[in-house]
């Protein structure tokens, strides 16, 4: 296999340094994701500011990231008491973030209104190498529960890690290869939880042995089960209650009766989501050797979910339109489950050596998935994705030399794609990507300048309908700081060039597609998406007082974007894949200020405030599935031993949609929670209490593709224990 051929050739890169490190002397690392739960972790302010104490394992070779316009790190407690089944509803804490929340078991992030393709997915420097980007009902593949920190990067040099991250990247980092040798004979991780609103059931451990003062061996695995997810009020939204009641009237005077009952019970639905429950396995072992002169590493794991995907009262699956003309055949049949089953095997490799002289480091990194996906209809198979791929990297780290430091790198990408059924909408097709990138940083005292290049190549086939073309993206991306001497002030300007191939479903889909039950509509003609992009920010950074604030704009030319057409095929809604100029532009500000002290207590007040605005030019009307504005607002007790939060968020109605979407009504949460350290900070047993949605109030999420018809869970009191011995 192709994936086969590459991944081998990484390995063969990386097999030289074995004997290199083998001669260096040893030596125990301290570990570059080190659990930050001692810092104070306010919705992610903190990190925002206090990049230095937080080490960001995406890019530790820039200094001060400040070309990233703001970093943010979720560890410790906030990320145990946030943790989700999906990666992207474990984020919304967070400034500029948001979620697609197609179901419980299928979101991924969204970051500053973009999604899908502009935000990318890593799992320690990675991308998941799942199917996740390609539709909103695609699981991300990648374990929260086990993740020791979350990395989010926003901003212009996102741009190392994917030309097409124009939005942000999101970065996983987690154990599997280790970054240090244990000083004790092994170390173990584990954490445990319920929540209420889903019946939630989850469980997690790791465990690193010190084999020699040099080799580590680890192992980890997670489990979670979760019913059907209970909401507030209604499940449909009043607009599209009121279609479905309006259908139940029309079938009951044509004399269906049974059909209308059946319509008029789905309208009336509340306190629960069906078919929302999920099931989630994650397994991985992996060896690493760590030594004075660098490291290597490899491991494997293994991912299998099984989840629920709601349907859309009113919709009719493709095929089953086809069967035949008679009515009670395609209400039946309409009415079977949808389900996907997904598996994923990933194989990792991690190394890197010590160079000295110009370059400091050489760091190398590869992955291999061989990864499949079947949505069901009841019992029977519907469509199955298949997907198989190698990312790797090598990056040469610079040296400081008088304020001057940076990078050279280069990534590659190889990944196959396959659909297989009656609900194929997309054809099987090739991805082959070559990239090369630098970032470059000079410290000028009161001054930082930063630039970013990233030159990628695209090349995507797909033989069966005999397409194949190329694609040349450059992008590149400046910054200047300024910071005052004994100020706490810092100022900036990030200015960037942003291009992007097309992915292949925004290309070539052409069909039915079961899970969002839709029938989609690509365009093989799609020309390269280019983006100007500009932030100005400002941080203030004090003992007591941290405030940052960031304005952004993107001006896109050929911008791509997936929106209703009004038109029906098959007796699905057709969304097609449009190519238009369009403006995005918002911001996003955080605070924390410790307001007293008193004993063994600090009281903290925090705030986070988002906003995105986002059309498309002559006349194209709003760009669809913008989250609106979003305050979030919070007081805690902070101490060794116990911390006590108490929170509101309020998020604005969305009434700016686009031709054939829905408005979303405004919400207010009120939220609360608790964590006890028995034994002090550093005991290592933490024991965390929450309470979400405490007024039990119907939310729906502006950027969610279901929002209409899959509202966010209703009160959930979450428990959990997390113990590191």
């Amino acid at each position: 296999m192709p994936q086969i051929k590459y991944f081998l050739s990484t390995a063969l890169l990386i097999s030289p340094i074995t004997p290199i490190l083998a001669q260096q002397p040893v030596l125990t690392q301290e570990s570059a994701d080190q659990d930050t739960s001692d810092t104070p972790q306010l919705r992610g302010t903190y990190d925002d500011f206090h990049k230095d104490d937080a080490i960001v394992v995406t890019a530790p070779y820039v200094k001060k990231l400040d070309i990233l316009a703001g970093t943010s790190v979720l560890s410790g407690d906030q990320l145990t008491k946030d943790m989700r089944g999906q990666i992207g509803d474990s984020l919304t804490s967070l400034p500029g973030i948001s979620s697609t929340s197609f179901a419980p078991g299928a979101s991924r992030p969204v970051l500053r209104g973009f999604q899908g393709p502009r935000v990318r997915v890593l799992t320690d420097g990675l991308g998941a190498l799942d199917a996740s980007n390609t539709s909103t009902d695609h699981a991300v593949a990648i374990d929260a529960l086990t993740a020791q920190r979350v990395e989010v990067l926003r901003g212009p040099a996102v741009l190392l890690f994917g030309g097409d991250a124009i939005g942000g990247a999101v970065n996983v980092i987690d154990k599997r290869i280790p970054r240090n040798v244990p000083d004790e004979a092994f170390h173990l991780d584990a954490i445990g939880g319920y929540g209420s609103a889903a019946n939630d059931w989850s469980m997690g451990g790791s465990l690193d042995v010190k084999l020699t003062d040099s080799l580590v061996f680890h192992i980890n695995g997670s489990f979670r089960d979760t019913d059907d997810v209970n909401v507030a009020g209604y499940v449909l939204a009043p607009e599209l209650r009121s279609e479905v009641l309006a259908q139940a009237a029309e079938e009951a005077e044509e004399g269906h009766l049974d059909e209308a009952a059946e319509l008029t019970a789905t309208a009336n639905q509340r306190g629960k989501v069906p078919n929302t429950a999920s099931r989630t396995i994650n397994a991985s072992t992996g060896l690493a050797y760590i030594g004075e002169g660098g490291n290597i590493g490899f491991s494997v794991s293994y991912y299998d979910t099984d989840y629920g995907v709601p349907t859309r009262p009113g919709t009719v699956h493709a095929h089953e339109a086809d069967d035949d003309d008679d009515h009670d055949h395609d209400h039946e049949e309409g009415e079977a489950p949808v389900t996907i089953g997904l598996e994923q095997f990933r194989a990792d490799l991690r190394a890197g050596v010590d160079l000295g002289g110009f370059f400091e480091k050489l760091n190398l990194r590869a992955g291999y998935s061989d990864y499949e996906h079947t949505e069901y209809e009841g019992d029977e198979v519907g469509t199955v994705f298949q997907v198989s791929g190698v990312e790797a990297r090598a990056e040469l780290v610079q040296s400081d030399r008088n304020g001057w430091r940076g990078v050279i790198g280069t990534q590659l990408l190889q990944r196959d794609f396959n659909a297989i059924g009656a609900e194929a909408f997309v054809p099987k097709n090739s991805v082959e990507s070559l990239a090369a990138f630098t970032v470059q940083e000079i410290d000028l005292g009161n001054f930082e300048a930063e630039i970013a290049a990233r030159y990628e190549k695209t090349d995507l086939s797909s033989n069966i309908i005999n397409f194949d073309r190329s694609f040349d993206s450059l992008s590149g991306a400046l910054g200047l700081a300024y910071a005052p001497d004994g100020t706490g002030l810092k100022v900036g300007v990030n200015l960037s060039r942003s291009e992007r191939a097309p992915s292949a479903e925004e290309l070539l889909s052409d069909g039915p597609h079961i899970a969002t039950q839709a029938y989609e509509i690509g365009n093989p003609d799609f020309t390269t998406e280019k983006s100007w992009g500009g932030e100005l920010y400002a941080r203030w950074d004090s003992d007591d007082l941290q405030l940052n604030a960031t304005i952004f704009a993107n001006l896109f030319n050929d911008y791509i974007f997936e929106a209703a057409t009004g038109a029906e095929e098959d007796g699905l809604p057709v969304f097609q894949y449009f190519q238009r100029d369009a403006t995005y532009y918002g911001f996003e500000a955080s605070a924390s200020y410790v307001f007293a002290r008193t004993g063994r207590f600090d009281f903290v007040a925090d705030g986070v405030a988002d906003y995105v605005r986002a059309k498309i030019k002559d006349g194209g009307g709003p760009v669809p599935r913008i989250p609106p504005l979003r305050l979030l607002g919070g007081i805690e007790a902070q101490s060794d031993a116990l911390d006590l939060r108490a929170e509101l968020e309020w998020s604005d109605a969305q009434n700016r949609v686009a031709a054939y979407e829905t408005p979303t009504d405004s919400f207010t949460l009120v939220n609360a929670s608790a964590a006890w350290r028995p034994f002090g900070k550093n005991g290592g047993v933490t024991l965390l209490a929450s309470a979400n949605n405490i007024f039990d109030v119907n939310v729906r999420r502006h950027a969610s593709f279901t929002k209409d018809y899959v509202p966010l869970a209703g009160r959930d009191i979450r428990i959990s224990a997390k113990f590191s011995f």
